[in-house]
């Protein structure tokens, strides 16, 4: 029996089964239902004609000149972009992500008009700790796949039974499979807000929330507005910025005398994040629409955009199919202009501590700094930020993407951060 028939009843498991069939991309989401509450089965199938169309675009690519210096100071080379697009337009098999995210029990439900799909796997251990994980831009929930297993099945990876986790894992709005908001506001607030309702109707009453990239303000704002239930938060993107240093940051000054050693090497991060590698941010933040425009109908110009990212070496930490599965799914779901709205409707700097307000919350906080992450957060500004902060680590390998990257090792470091918030359940 598949994984999505054994996490359902027999009525379910049929109704699923019935949907499977269907060749539309959303065939199980009838969208024409009333908002009641309901959670209806979800499977992917996309037809062969859009891949056959994605092949054509992506060997068709019209390429410009290449770049007039010899390293990635003017974007991605040209020669790197070029070899992962073509792989991706004669070697890359789509259906090997879509097999495995359709091996898992996979969701719809409607909360405040739109349309949420997830993945919600059960642990087999019944005392497991109900844990509900948000992605990040340019991610999905293509990233925590390898997490599922060690964090719902720790026995079989180091872990003892009181270590698991039921897991919930969403696509935000506009992202993925999820529906794509059409009216203004949906920030981060209001997805903390859906994740809460989210997390309720799935019947969980004490649970724990993670986030990185998007879902680190994702989890703190579900920290922050402190919804019945949720026990603790763990990020591994934290806003830690106190606000004399982002003063200066925003001013383009010189790094502040009194800082420590820790704290320098983490403005100099910032700082060089902020000057070299912010540019995809600042025109999501200010031009989402503009920008969609060439990246929904060029896939070389969508995988170079994303590819850029994360210092413009992903493949330091990712395979080219892992990178292409995720860049695939912006695609085939065209959401660049969904996605990036997210930047628009935020308005604030997602590390700053004041502007995420972190002072107010007062559930535990946990935070893992991995060393390749866009600066690694020092624990005095973490300290400063979290007045709640109950388990803080630096680990010695990962990087943004970290359950991607590092699944063992992160859901290790999730597994030590939520060890005490156990007896609460």
């Amino acid at each position: 029996m598949s994984a999505i028939s054994s996490s359902l009843g027999r009525r379910e498991f049929l109704a699923s089964t019935a949907a499977i069939g269907a060749s539309a991309l959303f065939a199980t989401s009838a969208r024409a239902a009333a908002e009641d509450g309901s959670i209806r089965p979800f499977h992917i199938n996309i037809p062969e004609d859009q891949l056959a169309d994605l092949r054509r675009r992506v060997l068709a690519t019209r390429w410009p000149e290449r770049e007039t210096v010899n390293d990635r100071s003017q974007g991605v080379q040209l020669a790197k972009i070029q070899e992962i697009v073509r792989y991706w337009g004669k070697d890359y098999d789509w259906r090997k992500v879509e097999a495995r995210l359709n091996a898992l029990p996979q969701f719809m439900t409607e909360i405040d008009g739109l349309d949420i799909h997830f993945i919600h796997v059960r642990s087999k251990h019944e005392s497991a700790l109900p844990l509900i994980v948000t992605h990040g831009w340019p991610g999905s929930v293509i990233e925590q796949l390898g997490i599922i297993d060690p964090l719902t099945n720790p026995t079989a990876h180091g872990g003892s039974a009181s270590d698991a986790f039921h897991l919930v894992i969403p696509s935000m709005p506009g992202y993925g499979f999820s529906a794509k908001p059409t009216t203004t506001g949906w920030d981060p607030d209001h997805i903390a807000r859906a994740w809460a309702e989210l997390m309720k109707r799935l019947g969980y009453t004490r649970y724990v929330a993670q986030g990185g990239d998007w879902g680190a303000p994702i989890s703190t704002a579900m920290a922050r507005q402190a919804p019945a239930g949720l026990l603790g938060i763990h990020v591994n993107l934290p806003a830690t910025i106190p606000p004399e240093v982002g003063a200066v940051l925003a001013a383009g000054g010189p790094a502040p005398a009194a800082l420590s050693e820790k704290e320098r090497a983490a403005f100099e991060a910032l700082d060089t994040f902020t000057k070299k590698n912010r540019a995809y941010s600042v025109m999501m933040n200010t031009r989402p629409q503009m920008i969609s425009y060439a990246l929904t109908d060029s896939p070389a110009g969508l995988a170079a955009f994303i590819y850029d990212y994360n210092n413009g070496e992903p493949e330091r930490l990712l395979t080219k199919d892992e990178m292409l599965d995720d860049i695939t799914l912006y695609w085939l779901t065209n959401t660049a202009a969904s996605s990036a709205r997210l930047y628009w409707e935020n308005h604030s700097n997602i590390l700053s501590a004041v502007a995420l307000k972190t002072a107010e919350i007062s559930i535990p906080v946990a935070i893992t700094v991995f060393p390749e992450e866009i600066y690694r957060a020092p624990e005095t500004w973490a300290r400063r930020a979290f007045p709640n902060l109950t388990y803080f680590h630096e680990v010695d390998k990962g990087g943004h993407f970290a359950a991607w990257e590092q699944p063992e090792l992160f859901s290790a470091e999730l597994r030590a951060a939520f060890r005490s918030l156990r007896q609460s359940i």
